[in-house]
């Protein structure tokens, strides 16, 4: 599966809640999130729709495979 399709910040964002990340603060239209475990923090802007680069970054620092976050994102 090459292209997850267009989700909205909000989306998103349930999704990262789902998986344990923390809300960390937001910096003008970006929000941070934070998960034990992680490197780097998930940052994410609030545009209607995430470009597919912003979501493929993020399920990479996450180590989610697209077809998991999928899976995932289809209950939410």
């Amino acid at each position: 599966m090459d292209k997850v399709g267009k989700v909205s910040w909000k989306r998103f964002e349930k999704f990262l809640l789902l998986i344990g990340c923390e809300f960390k603060g937001q910096e003008g239209s970006h929000r941070k999130y934070k998960k034990a475990g992680l490197l780097r923090p998930i940052i994410i802007p609030c545009d209607e729709q995430l470009p597919q680069f912003i979501i493929s970054n993020n399920l990479r620092t996450l180590e989610i495979s697209k077809e998991d976050f999928v899976n995932l994102i289809k209950n939410l």
